[in-house]
């Protein structure tokens, strides 16, 4: 009876294990991406606002101009930079202001599509695994 229960105890620790190590990965580049987007998002709307010539020069936007645009950018990277950091503590709230940045940087990428066509879908593409990340692995870990 006794190694009955001794199994059933190290199953359990073993589910209990599993719980709170399952989606560390996820968490981890949820992270690094938000970091990674942030600091070259803050580049990009850094050149932006200087009429840089990496850009193209007869692209039609949404609204506004290029030098518009990069200011939106860069406020972007600028909250994609504390999402990352806040990230790291595992709140909830880090989680839904993740979340939120992500959702409205996809946006930003959207708008700022015909300066940067490639790096936009990039980001994108980086922006929907990020929220596919937090909102099915950012929970507490019980």
């Amino acid at each position: 009876m006794a190694a009955t229960t001794d199994s059933t105890y190290e199953r359990e620790l073993a589910r209990a294990d599993e719980r709170l190590t399952r989606g560390t990965g996820w968490l981890f580049y949820a992270a690094v991406m938000l970091a990674f987007a942030g600091t070259y998002n803050v580049i990009n709307g850094l050149l932006a606002i200087g009429n840089s010539k990496v850009y193209t020069k007869h692209a039609t936007y949404v609204f506004s101009d290029l030098k518009t645009w990069g200011w939106i950018i860069l406020v972007l990277g600028l909250l994609e930079l504390l999402a990352a950091f806040t990230i790291v503590s595992g709140s909830g709230l880090a989680r839904w202001f993740g979340i939120a940045v992500a959702g409205v940087n996809a946006w930003g990428q959207l708008g700022f599509f015909h300066a940067y066509p490639f790096w936009a879908t990039a980001v994108f593409t980086m922006d929907m695994l990020i929220i596919y990340a937090l909102a099915v692995y950012g929970g507490r870990r019980t």
